[in-house]
């Protein structure tokens, strides 16, 4: 059977299983969009602007685990694209991108919209392909695929000139595919895993520290089994939330910038720690000389590139982390758990007086709204069990650490990138993923501003997203660095023009909440919820002076934590 490579292109994605793929139609992608209009199996989702289609994509593969797939056109459709790719990059994110390109034969020329797709994304994603033979189309999505899902996952481009999308050739989509120079690694070596286990017997002061990769590779329940077997204490990253359930025994919270005092003062302090698919990222290890110091480090990751990349390691795992941890309860099968246990006592006792600092506390007030009141609020009426997404600042911050992720794949966030922008478009990926499930966007003022053309995109498709925008009128976080570090120069960081958020959202077609009060807070989330097929914007008025703490600065240690300062060191402060 003879197809054109746009026909070709859109079987490909059919037998791979592609539910959704998001784009925006331009004139080098038209053939391909032609052959979408022409089938029903593969859905396409409208977004209101490129960036919005990746990051609509990233949403779906973070909370469902398959690739999200992206269509757009050359020049400046590819270029939108960058951002999204780049935040999918650095969080390890399965996505595959079609690009439109123009002709073949005016590729060089500065054609229109003509761009160097492979050279512009090549630092930004993990492989990307420019297909000269409409003959090597399905060979190479089927390649894109495998590429992006294996080993340490990420995106994939495959630019597609306008003529190859045109010309005929036999459709056969290949089953599996080889290649020679990618063969990801997914067993660790058992001589390692060995010696990890009787380093991680031998420790006083151990600490188990969980990273995205955990998650990304379905380990959540040998990771929890190996938990409960040592009884040690477990920490994680910003985006391994989830990967151990927040209200575990053993969980100390996040740690890192802004972890709580008991987790990074452990991590501190610790003798042995087992790192489970995290890549000891700054805002994490703070001042790498005063990281850890006395510590002896196990780390497990699929990518071998991270191991040793930033920190020393004594016992290097380069595997998937769930075959790595299975293998480690196997030979911890024999080992009675009242040894270790108590030899990690006096361990426990230690962090035990570093909680009852009670890092995460805040002053509540009955006339101003605290933003963690709001997450808090959250997290109670809806038990835990909402996807929830959110942008970049000081909302994220509280998000993660008031809301107690219970479940894998329920926090999703750009992480290693921070793209303010991502949270409305990532929230309509995972609620075409989940369409009966409830999805909450946690926003800010600025960062909702980015992306919010895709409240459109939300009307279109029926999309009930709840939006909980904590609205202080600044860039909150720039505003707390300023404060902190620039002596109150408050540079560009407050909103002097913020549209009514609740007539802004009306005027896409949704329903519009306004929240003065700390006593409406509640009512308006159950108000919102209850409204299980309309989008409801929440636009909550918060302390615009509120800052996240606990917080280590840039270039500290974990030892150099800031707390909260008490009422009476603020008007010291003020004072002075």
């Amino acid at each position: 059977m003879r197809l054109t490579g746009a026909d070709i292109v859109v079987n490909c994605l059919k037998d791979e299983g592609v539910e959704y793929i998001f784009g925006y139609p331009g004139g080098a992608a038209l053939h391909i969009y032609d052959a979408i209009y022409n089938q029903g199996a593969v859905k396409h989702i409208l977004v209101r602007h490129e960036q919005g289609a990746t990051h609509a994509a990233d949403g779906y593969a973070r909370a469902t685990g398959k690739p999200g797939v992206v269509l757009v056109t050359s020049g400046p459709g590819v270029t939108n694209t960058v951002t999204g790719l780049a935040t999918a990059h650095m969080d390890s994110i399965p996505m595959v991108v079609i690009t439109g390109q123009v002709p073949s034969g005016l590729i060089g020329d500065d054609a229109f919209q003509e761009v160097d797709t492979v050279g512009v994304t090549r630092p930004c994603v993990k492989h990307n392909f420019l297909v000269k033979d409409v003959k090597k189309i399905a060979e190479t999505i089927k390649k894109a695929f495998y590429i992006a899902m294996t080993g340490r996952p990420g995106p994939v481009v495959v630019d597609i000139p306008k003529d190859i999308s045109a010309e005929t050739a036999e459709y056969h989509y290949p089953r599996k595919i080889e290649m020679r120079s990618y063969q990801p690694r997914t067993r660790g070596h058992g001589k390692m895993i060995k010696k990890s286990v009787e380093l991680l017997l031998s420790a006083k002061q151990p600490i188990i520290y969980t990273g995205g990769g955990a998650i990304l590779a379905e380990a959540e329940v040998p990771l929890t089994r190996l938990v409960d077997k040592l009884g040690y204490p477990s920490t994680s990253t910003l985006m391994g939330l989830g990967a151990i359930p927040a209200r575990h025994p053993t969980f100390l919270g996040m740690l890192g910038m802004h972890g709580t005092y008991e987790s990074n003062m452990a991590m501190y302090h610790c003798d042995v720690m087992l790192a489970v698919g995290a890549r000891f990222d700054d805002r994490v290890t703070g001042d790498l000389d005063k990281f850890a110091p006395n510590a002896r480090i196990i780390h497990i990751d699929i990518d071998p590139s991270s191991i040793g990349k930033n920190v020393s390691v004594e016992v290097p795992i380069v595997g998937d982390c769930k075959s790595v941890l299975e293998d480690m309860l196997e030979l911890l099968e024999g080992v009675s758990d009242s040894i270790h246990r108590s030899a990690v006592d006096d361990w426990w006792e230690t962090i035990k007086g570093w909680k009852r600092v009670d890092s995460l506390q805040y002053d509540m007030s009955d006339t101003v709204i605290k933003p963690q009141y709001v997450i808090q609020k959250l997290f109670e009426i809806t038990k835990g069990d909402a996807y929830v997404t959110s942008d970049v600042g000081q909302h994220q911050m509280w998000a993660a650490q008031y809301y107690q992720f219970q479940k894998p794949r329920r926090w999703i966030n750009s992480g290693g990138l921070g793209t303010m922008g991502f949270g409305l478009p990532a929230a309509m990926g995972v609620q075409l993923g989940f369409p009966d499930d409830l999805v909450v966007c946690v926003t800010g003022d600025a960062s909702i501003q980015m992306c919010l053309q895709e409240l459109s995109t939300c009307l279109q498709y029926n999309l009930p997203i709840k939006v909980l925008n904590l609205n202080n009128q600044y860039m909150g976080m720039v505003r707390q660095w300023q404060e902190f570090f620039y002596d109150r120069r408050y540079s560009h960081s407050y909103m002097d023009a913020l549209p009514d958020f609740v007539k802004l959202s009306e005027s896409y077609g949704h329903v519009g909440i306004r929240v003065d009060s700390p006593k409406e807070v509640e009512s308006a989330i159950q108000e919102a919820i209850s409204m299980k097929d309309r989008l409801v914007f929440i636009d909550v008025i918060t302390d615009p002076e509120e800052n996240v703490y606990p917080m280590i600065a840039a270039g500290k240690g974990h030892n150099e934590i800031h707390l909260k300062p008490s009422r009476g060191e603020i008007e010291n402060r003020e004072l002075a």
